[in-house]
């Protein structure tokens, strides 16, 4: 596998990418690899983004916690991450996450692609602005419609036999790297969230600042510590039905990148920027301009 340091990202780009979670640290059947290497103005993320083809597709896939698993939740440098696939001409984000559930008909081995997020997060900076430059992006649906309509139709096209696959459930997203308390469990469910987890947010913000369409795909592991039957959430338990899930995951990718490179729908997030700066870009100084310059022009 060659490696990259990208310094003109014309020459390696990708409308689609991939951000793979806890269990999918690379994409078995993605062909004709290499390794791009690329510095932010937000610093390094994860990982290497490995572009490759799908299919024929071209795409980019990135590790959320870096080849070993070596960030917790809270350390992944979201914000160079989504600079680094918008610097690659990154369109669409198909982020993968293992996540708990919050619903008795939520089970482990179902995947769940979600319509809303509630952020529990204290601890991460969830914007490219401020110091210059001040936007307000709408988060309404804070997950591309669109883009997670492909999702639905891709698992239906992938054949899965093991689980099902729900829609319209809301994602919490907390801090970690601890599991929740029963008593926080209990809390999320009275706020009808359907599914827990650590990672799409800031990502779904940082996504819709970058005018980047975002859908989850989430892997359920276990029942979070709610449910008064089950085993409460363990790091094995969780793995070991993450593992089971991750090949049924690649196939729904591989159907789901297929649809959108087929159709590239338009999304609520694509002019999402546009709609949402303040700061004009001719008052704004040339450091902010420079910071910003990929989500700008």
């Amino acid at each position: 596998m060659t490696s990259i340091a990208v310094e003109n990202t014309q020459k390696h780009s990708a409308d689609i990418a991939i951000i793979g979670g806890s269990g999918l640290y690379q994409m078995q059947s993605l062909t004709n690899r290499r390794n791009v290497t690329i510095q932010t103005p937000y610093g390094s993320p994860s990982d290497d983004i490995v572009l490759g083809e799908l299919e024929g597709v071209t795409v980019a896939f990135l590790t959320r916690h870096g080849q070993g698993h070596k960030l917790i939740p809270s350390e992944v440098p979201y914000r160079a991450n989504i600079y680094a696939l918008k610097t690659l001409g990154v369109r669409y984000i198909v982020s993968v996450s293992a996540v708990g559930s919050l619903q008795e008909h939520i089970e482990p081995l179902d995947m769940v692609v979600p319509d809303q997020m509630i952020d529990m997060t204290k601890q991460r900076v969830s914007t490219f602005f401020g110091e210059g430059a001040v936007a307000h992006v709408s988060m309404a649906k804070p997950l591309c419609p669109a883009l997670a309509d492909i999702l639905e139709r891709a698992y239906d096209k992938a054949d899965i036999f093991e689980g099902a696959c729900h829609s319209q459930a809301t994602y919490v997203c907390i801090e970690g790297p601890q599991f929740s308390t029963r008593a926080e469990s209990q809390w999320y469910r009275q706020m009808q969230a359907g599914i827990i987890g650590m990672t799409n947010m800031p990502e779904a913000k940082l996504a819709r600042e970058a005018s980047i369409a975002y859908a989850t795909l989430a892997l359920v592991t276990d029942f979070d510590c709610w449910h008064p039957t089950e085993e409460a959430v363990s790091a094995d338990y969780a793995i070991k039905n993450l593992m089971k899930n991750a090949e049924n995951a690649q196939k729904v990718i591989k159907e789901a990148v297929a649809l959108i490179a087929a159709e590239l729908p338009n999304s609520i997030a694509h002019n999402a920027l546009a709609q949402a700066l303040v700061t004009p870009v001719n008052v704004m100084d040339e450091q902010t301009k420079t910071r910003l310059a990929a989500l700008l022009y």
